[in-house]
């Protein structure tokens, strides 16, 4: 299923020029990890279109000491950081459209987009729209979100890309729109 800019603009009106740089990218990506039916893609999009404003922010925003908290302690442990305050946690800030975070995700995502370790020494990356929009869809597909998205379990698929049900509302609202648009 393809997606013409002006689904894509009505679905994210705040995208605007957005929408043109990142269509190709978010239709390629979406047919490799099989995002490829209206269920799958309205709700996709309104996770990535929560995530990255829609298409405006491809970097976690965040002062430097926001960022700190994935550099020390149990949640560094968790995302594969090293617990030391050296800096890995700003270094692997969430990136892409659904904001890939830590060095255990960044090495998983680097693997299954180039068979090697690369976003380890170059994060950044996946602030270009060709890898926001493969890594968004990637962790996608990595989380079994598909199946989810085919049975509607929406605030499932909300609680593996949050952790919790951070944004709700505007999700929400970002679905019924590209249900609306996508038909």
């Amino acid at each position: 299923m393809y997606m013409t800019l002006e689904q894509l603009a009505a679905v994210f009106p705040s995208a605007r020029l957005n929408a043109g740089v990142f269509l190709p990218a978010l239709n390629q990506a979406m047919t490799r990890w099989e995002i490829n039916t209206p269920r799958r893609v309205a709700a996709f999009l309104a996770q990535v279109g929560h995530e990255s404003g829609q298409l405006r922010y491809v970097k976690e925003l965040g002062s430097e000491r926001y960022l700190a908290r994935y550099d020390t302690g149990n949640l560094a442990l968790r995302l594969g950081n090293t617990v030391e305050a050296d800096g890995d946690g700003q270094l692997y800030c969430g990136r892409g459209l659904i904001q890939i975070t830590g060095r255990n995700n960044y090495r998983a995502c680097s693997v299954a987009l180039f068979g090697d370790d690369r976003l380890l020494g170059q994060p950044q990356l996946l602030e270009q729209p060709q890898w926001a929009a493969e890594s968004a869809a990637w962790f996608w597909h990595s989380r079994g979100l598909n199946p989810l998205a085919d049975r509607g379990e929406f605030n499932r698929i909300t609680r593996h890309i949050n952790g919790g049900l951070n944004g709700l509302e505007e999700r929400l609202k970002l679905l019924a729109r590209a249900r609306e648009v996508l038909g």
